[in-house]
């Protein structure tokens, strides 16, 4: 405790950037507990980047944990690149746009052009600018889907993807070393724009963006010849302009955006946690419904990479799952693609590996190839560039994740719910055409593949305890390996962080083939699957399920089944 005291009383004479962080800690002065949650740790910087509640201290995003790690990333890039360029954008929470020009201020006083978006844009946009102006590296402020109290640097590689491991270590090797209140270099964002070191993004650059994500159009007249009603949302953050434009070029007609949710604010007033997978989050679009009858409606996150949806079924809207909307997505893009002629030869399919197992049945009945990988969209955009380098990259047709993260085309290297939020319109349009909403769509498929019931359970933990206790679990899971779940035993056990795959019948091992990453799946007899793993994001341990049976209600039973055994065994 005399350390984060210490660390208290320097932040107190030091930290006079800004008046926010100045009041903070006068207020919390004799406050022991928060002060400890404040300095007991400093940020860690990863593939993430950075990501924590906004305020004073080690352990929240500042002006000084900003500008630590853009000193930090300006070193790793000097170190690189004979003449670094880095793209930057920010989204609509609290203190973003403060923290994407400190960013700016810091790379230009280190001697490294910045390109600067002049208005907020989703980040799917930033990947593609990485990309198309042969940017180095690329920054985005943001914290996705988390509260208001939350903000966020993500960091991108050249190739317009989030960094991977090794570059995220050599990036945080530099951070370690800068003093945030003695070694960042710093320049007035207005003093870049005049010495040319920051410049703004101009609109030719937007208008390519959109023009991508338009060519992903299968049913290009399916929009334009539908009486389609759609209800929008961008939940008070980066979609409204993006989305709005995509859908009225598409020719959706009947189009009303939520009034409450449109305009940017940070303090998301009516939806204090703007995640499009809660249901909390459409009760506004809902009370839009109630006059604009809509056959479908779309939510997308603050900084528009993630987009759920509520459909219209006799009467009443039904939220569809991040797995269900992505097989819909599948099925459809494929089947209609090959209607078309225009599904690639060897065509293939990303998934991320907690998403659905229904996603391979649907991929095998195409002769489509499936690629499993670790959850994270950098594993995506890195098999992307892959292809690319092959001249390859035309044989991506679609990835998910099945946190509500999409992406068709290689315009960007990142979720993208401009693109996902466009061929939903178009596949709910087309469907309606025929008679069927996306709910009857679900359904069917259901019918053809099997019923396969995914759930997610989340635990949150909070402050160091939290975090030392999801590290136990997972610890004790490894130390100790679970022999069955409920009543049914395990067959395999998949390790993805040692990289091990072992027959618990056999006792034969093999190897995932996959990076490391802290994961342990089980696969038990049944053929039910469950997934743990600690967010890379957030203070949460996910477990995912996954069961099969011929009927939904059957399904659902068994995975609840799986819920509560594994609740159990966690000791949660």
């Amino acid at each position: 405790m005399d350390d984060i005291k210490l660390l208290y009383n320097l932040w107190r004479e030091n930290a006079v950037r800004d008046g926010d962080l100045i009041k903070e800690l006068i207020e919390k002065e004799s406050d022991t507990e928060q002060i400890s949650d404040m300095f007991y740790r400093s940020l860690e910087f990863g593939t993430a980047g950075l990501r924590g509640i906004i305020g004073a201290g080690t352990n929240r995003m500042n002006v000084y944990t900003v500008g630590q790690a853009t000193q930090g990333l300006a070193d790793f890039l000097n170190s690189e690149y004979d003449n670094p360029t880095v793209a930057i954008a920010y989204d609509s929470r609290i203190k973003s746009e403060l923290f994407a020009k400190e960013a700016a201020g810091v790379l230009a006083a280190n001697g490294i052009y910045v390109y600067f978006f002049p208005e907020l844009v989703p980040t799917p946009m930033l990947s593609y600018s990485v990309r198309t102006l042969g940017c180095s590296s690329g920054i985005i402020i943001t914290a996705s889907h988390n509260p208001a109290e939350y903000n966020g640097f993500k960091c991108y590689d050249k190739n317009g993807y989030q960094m991977t491991d090794k570059s995220a270590k050599k990036t945080y090797d530099f951070i370690s070393q800068v003093d945030l209140f003695k070694d960042i270099k710093r320049t007035d964002f207005d003093d870049g724009l005049a010495d040319d070191m920051i410049d703004f993004i101009e609109q030719w650059l937007f208008d390519g963006f959109y023009e991508a994500v338009l060519s992903k159009r299968v049913n290009i007249n399916a929009a334009k010849e539908s009486d389609i009603k759609v209800i929008y949302t961008p939940l008070n953050g980066t979609g409204n302009k993006p989305v709005q434009k995509v859908l009225k070029s598409m020719g959706i007609k009947e189009l009303k955006v939520v009034e409450s949710q449109k305009k940017p604010d940070g303090n998301f007033p009516t939806c204090p946690y703007p995640n499009p997978e809660i249901r909390q989050s459409f009760e506004e679009a809902f009370k839009t419904a109630e006059t604009f009858k809509a056959d479908l409606i779309i939510a997308t996150d603050p900084d528009c990479d993630r987009v759920g949806i509520a459909v219209l079924d006799d009467g009443e809207y039904k939220l569809m799952t991040g797995n269900e909307l992505g097989v819909m997505l599948i099925e459809y893009l494929l089947s209609e693609m090959i209607e078309n002629g225009t599904l690639p030869n060897d065509a293939i399919v990303i998934k991320s590996i907690v998403s659905t197992p229904l996603i391979d049945a649907i991929v095998n009945n195409y002769n489509a190839n499936l690629v499993d990988l670790l959850t994270g969209f950098k594993y995506v955009g890195e098999y992307i560039t892959s292809l690319e380098e092959k001249d390859e990259e035309h044989r991506f047709v679609f990835a998910m994740e099945e946190s509500y993260g999409y992406l068709s085309g290689t315009h960007a290297r990142d979720k993208d719910a401009v693109v996902a939020s466009m061929l939903i319109c178009e596949m709910a349009a087309f469907y309606k055409s025929k008679g069927i909403s996306l709910y009857d769509f679900m359904n069917s498929i259901y019918k053809k593949y099997g019923y396969y019931i995914s759930r997610l359970d989340n635990y949150a933990f909070k402050g160091a305890i939290g975090m030392e206790k999801m590290s136990e679990i997972m610890s004790k899971l490894r130390k100790t390996p679970i022999k069955e779940i409920g009543k049914t035993k395990i067959t395999i056990i998949k390790d993805y962080k040692t990289g091990d795959v072992i027959n618990c019948k056999t006792n034969e091992k093999t190897t995932t083939g996959l990076p490391p990453s802290n994961i342990l799946q089980y696969i038990l007899d049944s053929g039910d699957t469950v997934i743990v793993r600690p967010s890379g994001t957030e203070p949460k341990l996910k477990v995912y399920i996954t069961s099969k049976s011929s009927d939904k209600e059957s399904s659902e039973k068994k995975a609840k089944a799986i819920s509560v055994s594994v609740k159990d065994l966690l000791a949660i």
